[in-house]
């Protein structure tokens, strides 16, 4: 019995001085971020920006693989089902970890139980934007004309379950208006058609739109956010200008599958972390139209079960249905 105490601290002093994989070795091979979204769209846009950053910080390989589909639950699902080592990423918007399950009766994955929150990445207000053949220059004429020309509209959005979906739902029922919503495979896709005319307009993330405003392709009439954003200062919200009340803003969010060690999610939320409190990267994030997050895991998973509960209080009122 001695010499088997003996063996047994020998063996365990041995174990304490071995590094432990998870906090020591990883990443030891490429990462990939999937984006539930089609590419072009502001998850994609902004996604693509910080793994070009995590590439060089953790150096190794960041890739972005598009799996757009059911608002995002095909990317959300993909996710769920990888392996929990540290290798597969989700940078999801709110649907995917907050109201999807409001939205959709029946969902192949759980986010609850699923997807384990890391790190929020960005926020970014959506922005009403129109065609400029159509013929109305502010909210309050947007909803005039659609009252005038009822189910005669064409709303864009990113998808059923989309920020975009939601947003422009919420607009339509607090307005009391009819129009036809018409969804794609992400932002990318409905702006494709938003460009040549196939749909009059859309409520969509702000830096996936934003060279289009500044080109004039598009005529952007309001913000989503309860104030006015640094980037278009002369653009009023929507609430001021014509529909008191109104707010809708979106955010990414990193988030790995349920079992992930620990020591690994909390390496990736510094590491994020590190990137947005820089200047410089906060200065390119702003750029494209969002506002550079951070924090620590417990704070990812506080904060998405606070957003579950507001966005479920918006998709109750706005009416959306995803079947």
């Amino acid at each position: 019995m001695r010499a088997l105490k003996v063996l047994l601290v020998a063996i365990a002093a041995l174990m304490a001085g071995i590094p432990q994989a998870p906090a020591q070795e990883w990443p030891d091979k490429p990462l990939h971020f999937i984006v539930p979204f089609a590419a072009g769209g502001s998850t994609d846009v902004l996604t693509r920006l910080l793994c070009e950053q995590l590439t060089v910080e953790l150096k190794t390989p960041c890739v972005v693989e598009n799996k757009g589909g059911a608002g995002g639950n095909l990317g959300g699902a993909a996710v769920a089902a990888a392996p929990a080592d540290g290798t597969t990423f989700l940078v999801s918007a709110p649907g995917v970890l907050a109201y999807n399950k409001i939205l959709y009766r029946e969902m192949a994955f759980d986010p609850d139980k699923d997807l384990d929150p890391i790190c929020l990445y960005a926020f970014q207000p959506n922005v009403l934007v129109i065609h400029p053949a159509l013929p109305v220059k502010s909210v309050a004429e947007l909803i005039a004309y659609a009252k005038a020309h009822p189910r005669q509209l064409n709303y864009a959005s990113g998808g059923v379950g989309s920020t975009s979906h939601v947003a422009g739902e919420l607009f339509r029922t607090m307005a009391g208006l009819e129009w036809q919503h018409v969804p794609y495979r992400g932002t990318g896709p409905s702006l494709v058609d938003l460009l040549a005319g196939q749909v009059q307009l859309t409520i969509d993330n702000l830096p996936a739109i934003l060279p289009h405003i500044r080109s004039g392709a598009l005529r952007a009439l309001a913000i989503s956010t309860a104030h006015r954003v640094p980037l278009l200062p002369d653009l009023p919200t929507i609430a001021e200008a014509g529909l008191p009340g109104y707010a809708a803003i979106s955010w990414q969010m990193v988030a790995a599958p349920m079992g992930t060690p620990r020591p690994i999610l909390d390496r990736m939320a510094g590491t994020i972390s590190k990137l947005t409190a820089e200047p410089a990267f906060r200065a390119r994030v702003a750029e494209a139209g969002a506002e550079a997050a951070g924090g620590t895991v417990d704070e990812a998973r506080a904060f998405v079960k606070q957003e579950t509960v507001k966005w479920r209080e918006v998709v109750l009122k706005s009416g959306a249905r995803a079947d």
